[in-house]
């Protein structure tokens, strides 16, 4: 009882995650129109939330000594309801990249204590409830785009699709005051509290885990506008972001499912890799020839590499207090990544007149990825993660 208990936490949990940044690339339109917002100022509605996904990580060391996991939660969960609650009275550019801002903050919150909470309520399963949490993730994340203009469609308003996320938040921060296990979270100590800024091998894991994931920041921010520039709806953009997650939930679920009994994570992220490498080569080459197959191609991808590389994180070391500070370390570089390329893939569009430029970054960065994974055999975690006074073991590999 007490497992699936945790395990529906970490649904509705993450289910929080990512509609702050999926809910505005199929709204973009109307929003420029009513308040004049730029490609680059709309990408910091993007950028910017997940810039504090990576800098409060890095915090997280300092921060657990004042707020404990509770507060943390109830903080992170009811900075994003009422950034959501903001956004339905928000009328102008610099209110909704404030309240981005806002809900960027209680995003990262959340989201950096998750993976340690996940290793720590199920340690014996860990890539499958990784998955789960990264299926989770990226269904909210769909949700937001799919439901975002049906919403403001049926109100008049695009404030009401980016503030209705306003509800899942409340019944989260409800479902956690009342569901949470009441034993104490472990309180890191040592090496757990975390400084891993002198560790090469968490510096590429971080880096890593940025690059492999920041096509989903560019996807979820530019894919609308890029189908609105073929011929495409508003709707259409939003259905294609819908089918992106559809194939990432698959991704995240599938891929871990089809490869449990392999200790070895290069397999997987190859696989997710070449099969991201496969739609955005479609997109170069032939974008309006099968455009639902290339981005099923991306989401299946990108969602088996959140998941995977995460895992992969996690693995390196054997104590959950370890882990999961190696992983906000992780997520806190990565994600300051993650926040920049969306930027820049919107500039490349400015300067170019079109998204050929972003593809062709995106492209080759997955190029450079596949080539980088081969530094992660199983048998040299140990090693590679080792630092003068730790006392995490790396977990093992059979």
């Amino acid at each position: 009882m007490r497992a699936a208990l945790n395990l529906l936490l970490v649904i509705l949990l993450a289910l929080n995650l990512r509609p702050i940044l999926t809910s505005i690339g199929p709204l973009l339109e109307p929003m420029r129109a009513s308040t004049g917002l730029g490609y680059q100022q709309a990408a910091l509605l993007t950028a910017l939330p997940v810039l504090c996904m990576g800098l409060v990580p890095l915090l997280q060391p300092w921060l657990r000594r004042w707020i404990s996991e509770h507060g943390g939660m109830l903080g992170g969960l009811a900075a994003i309801a009422l950034a959501c609650l903001w956004r339905l009275q928000l009328d102008s550019a610099w209110a909704l990249i404030a309240s981005a801002v806002v809900a960027g903050l209680g995003v990262a919150v959340v989201q950096g204590m998750m993976p340690g909470l996940v290793n720590r309520w199920f340690p014996s399963r860990l890539a499958g409830a990784m998955g789960l949490y990264s299926a989770a993730l990226m269904c909210g994340g769909g949700m937001a785009a799919v439901l975002g203009p049906h919403i403001s469609g049926h109100f008049g308003h695009w404030q009401v699709g980016l503030g209705v996320w306003a509800v899942p938040a409340l019944l989260a921060l409800l479902a956690w005051s009342v569901l949470r296990p009441r034993q104490a979270a472990p309180t890191p100590g040592g090496a757990a509290g975390g400084h891993w800024f002198g560790t090469r091998r968490a510096w590429l894991l971080a880096l890593y885990f940025g690059l492999i994931n920041g096509g989903y920041t560019s996807m979820v921010a530019w894919l609308p506008a890029y189908h609105i520039e073929h011929g495409g709806s508003a709707q259409g953009g939003a259905d294609l972001v819908g089918l992106m997650t559809v194939f990432q939930v698959a991704g995240a679920l599938g891929l871990p499912l089809l490869l449990r009994r392999w200790a070895d994570r290069r397999v997987g992220l190859w696989l997710a890799l070449a099969t991201q490498l496969a739609g955005f080569l479609g997109l170069l080459l032939a974008p309006t020839l099968a455009s639902g197959l290339w981005v099923a191609m991306i989401g299946f991808g990108l969602g088996a590499c959140f998941s995977q590389s995460l895992t992969l994180t996690l693995e390196h070391l054997k104590t959950p207090a370890e882990a999961g500070s190696l992983a906000a370390f992780v997520q806190g570089i990565g994600f300051i990544i993650t926040g920049i390329v969306p930027y820049i893939t919107g500039w490349l569009r400015d300067v170019s007149g079109d998204f050929q430029a972003s593809w062709m970054l995106l492209t080759v960065t997955v190029v450079a990825m596949l080539l980088v994974t081969r530094c992660f055999n199983p048998r040299g975690y140990a090693a590679a993660i080792a630092r003068p006074g730790a006392t995490g073991k790396a977990a093992p590999v059979s």
